[in-house]
């Protein structure tokens, strides 16, 4: 059973490693650009998902702990 504790847990990971990968992400993009190399874009938008990618991996693992894993569909 998930409990709001497990929820409030996750928002918090979530938040923080997010924060902490897109930050760095954006940080060593802006270092690029202002270089003037272009390989900085690359980094800049990569920032956003990855930061979701982060979230979404969270939430299946919470999802995982509480057995509320929802299978894919076989074709």
């Amino acid at each position: 059973m998930i409990t709001r504790a497990d929820i409030l847990v996750l928002g918090l990971y979530s938040a923080v490693l997010g924060g902490l990968a897109g930050g760095i992400l954006l940080f060593a993009g802006m270092n690029f650009i202002m270089g003037g190399q272009n390989a900085g874009w690359i980094l800049m938008l990569l920032a956003g998902p990855v930061c979701g990618g982060i979230g979404f991996f969270l939430a299946r693992r919470t999802a995982r702990k509480g057995g509320l894993v929802v299978k894919p569909k076989s074709k």
